[in-house]
């Protein structure tokens, strides 16, 4: 069971060929992802936490409220469960304006005084678009505004669908810094279907790892996403996720410096003032081991760290190393070969080397 307030789910059914199998226990506060790859089940997942999969067997329970249990005989139908949904299509009403859609919701929710419907106006910079019609928008200024509809309904819980998956990459980055700023103030838990690593690398808190409808790890991101146990349709996610300081910018060469508690970090240069905490996702595939400092290498980044442990990878010819780098986990994903030339095994001391173009920009 998760802490009070926050959500289990228990669910069995199945989307034609899937069967799928839920059991999840979430926190009350902060961003949840549920990530995997395409088929997994992700949108099912969200689906089901809502009440739209009629077929689904079992008990959903949040917030102390017990919104299913089909051995009770009880259904909560979704609209008397206080969500806020927000759709990949954003899901708006055409036949309304921009306003007229954001005030669908807050009426309906009584128009309640401790939400801020101008400054999340503001926030989300949809203020110059209430005239307009929905028609007449953007995919990027409709998420936009599905998601201050979403918020003015005073959900209890927020249920984003892979919000950003059809916006072009501009759109994309935007709406991304936007979710980045309301993730401080977020007052309701939420929970964000994801496709796309980075996004859940910036924004979650927890992480569920769906895999053929099951759910393979659940628990903090970093460590979910450092364990040595994932199956491999989610190999390509591994890794670690750094959390640091901002601490400087090279205008010249156009990186920023990120100070974290194994040291410091070169990467694009982001828009991030100095003294904003950062997050930083470090690829296993992007992280080559010495076991010395190199001084004439293209890596701007050498990080002092001590092996944990290793274990096979997907690839027979490869393994997986995690480290620790001053009470940070990082995840090196390296040939066998590699591993036995360098002598390696647990305590040995090592420099994990990445390159800052593998940090983003």
């Amino acid at each position: 069971m998760t802490e009070s307030g926050g959500l289990d789910a228990r669910l069995q059914w199945r989307r034609g060929a899937l069967a799928l199998d839920l059991d999840i226990a979430l926190p009350p506060r902060g961003i949840t992802a549920v990530f995997g790859p395409s088929g997994a089940g992700k949108t099912s997942c969200l689906r089901a936490i809502a009440g739209l999969e009629s077929g689904s067997r079992g008990s959903v329970r949040f917030g102390g409220e017990l919104w299913q249990d089909s051995a009770r005989g009880v259904f909560v139908p979704p609209h008397r469960r206080r969500l806020g949904y927000v759709f990949q299509d954003a899901g708006l009403f055409t036949h309304r304006s921009v306003a007229g859609n954001l005030d669908y919701g807050y009426r309906r929710a009584g128009q309640p005084a401790q939400l801020d419907r101008e400054g999340l106006v503001d926030r989300f910079g949809v203020r110059p678009l209430l005239a307009r019609r929905v028609d007449t928008l953007s995919g990027g200024e409709r998420q936009r505004v599905a998601i201050v509809r979403a918020l003015l309904s005073d959900p209890a819980l927020l249920l984003f669908d892979e919000p950003l998956s059809a916006l072009d990459a501009a759109a994309r980055d935007d709406l991304l810094g936007r979710l980045e700023t309301l993730h401080a103030s977020l007052a309701v838990p939420m929970i964000y279907v994801s496709h796309a690593i980075d996004e859940v690398a910036r924004l979650a808190d927890h992480l569920v790892l769906l895999d053929a409808g099951r759910v393979v790890a659940q628990g903090p991101l970093q460590a979910t996403l450092t364990r040595l146990d994932l199956p491999p349709a989610l190999s390509g996610a591994v890794g670690a996720v750094l959390e640091g300081i901002v601490v400087g910018h090279d205008a010249e060469d156009h990186l920023t410096e990120l100070a974290f508690a194994g040291g410091t970090l070169w990467l694009p240069r982001r828009g991030d003032a100095v003294g904003r905490t950062l997050r930083c996702r470090i690829g296993a595939r992007d992280v080559v081991l010495s076991r010395e400092r190199q001084h004439a290498s293209s890596a701007l980044n050498q990080i002092r760290s001590r092996v944990v442990a290793m274990a096979a990878a997907e690839h027979p010819s490869q393994c997986l190393v995690r480290l620790d780098a001053g009470g940070c986990a990082l995840l090196a994903r390296i040939t066998r070969r590699s591993w036995q030339a360098l002598e390696l095994e647990p305590g040995s001391e090592v420099w994990a080397q990445v390159k800052a173009t593998a940090l983003g920009g």
